[in-house]
């Protein structure tokens, strides 16, 4: 076994995409979903370890997969990882919206605190690169809140020691969702033009596929630097 993927936000838009692709990948000998559920969906290739990532700065991954291994299928798994003779690769797509959140708050738990304790677990764990998928207009400055949160997350990760840290900023993501948000549907009737046209390759949608393979493809190149900011215009070629 010599590289395993690490993934959170598996159920959501561009994480779905990014399991997909992992699964077909050859260089991903299994991947490790975690989330707060399981999905229904099963594959040699695939574990999924029911996390709370407000508290996964205590989990051990090794007893966890022994709890769920009935028949010794991840048994070399979890040597590989015990023996840290693995690759690891973490990607992260976690992330909600204030509505489905609640509040500001629980929406900055979620967005940012989730992720940064999902990253320093994963780092200690042996994780060499994570990949994150942040937004277009990321700012800790910024005057809008999401905006702003998404920069705090940014500027929290580049502290966690990891061989490459890529930050991925999408702008409108296509693809399709399992919950309805109407200011998301609009934009895409009002933007999906900048697609078809080929316009304005900095702000135009991106497709969510587009997003998972332009995180996996840098997750298995050489990369001279340590962190890398990768904007939606560059994602599009994908």
């Amino acid at each position: 076994m010599k590289k395993i993927a690490f993934l959170a936000g598996t159920s959501g838009l561009v994480g779905m995409q990014l399991l997909h692709q992992l699964i077909q990948h050859e260089e991903y000998d299994m991947i490790i979903s975690f989330g707060r559920r399981k999905l229904a969906l099963k594959h040699g290739k695939l574990a999924q370890v029911e996390v709370d990532f407000k508290n996964i700065r205590t989990l051990n991954l090794e007893s966890k997969l022994r709890e769920e291994d009935m028949g010794g299928t991840y048994f070399p798994l979890i040597e590989a990882l015990k023996e840290k003779s693995v690759s690891i690769h973490a990607f992260c797509s976690l992330g909600t919206t204030i509505k489905s959140a609640g509040s500001k708050e629980k929406f900055y738990e979620i967005d940012h605190d989730y992720v940064v304790n999902f990253a320093i677990w994963a780092q200690q764990q042996g994780a060499e690169k994570f990949l994150y998928v942040s937004a277009l207009g990321a700012d800790p400055q910024s005057n809008v809140f999401y905006n702003q949160v998404k920069g705090e997350i940014e500027e929290d990760l580049k502290v966690v020691p990891f061989e490459y840290l890529g930050l991925f900023e999408p702008s409108l993501l296509l693809g399709n969702r399992n919950e309805f948000r109407l200011g998301e549907e609009v934009a895409k009737i009002v933007s999906k033009p900048l697609v078809w046209l080929k316009l304005a390759k900095k702000y135009r949608p991106i497709y969510d596929y587009q997003v998972a393979k332009a995180m996996i493809h840098h997750a298995n190149v050489d990369k001279k630097v340590k962190v890398e900011v990768i904007p939606s215009k560059d994602m599009q070629d994908f």
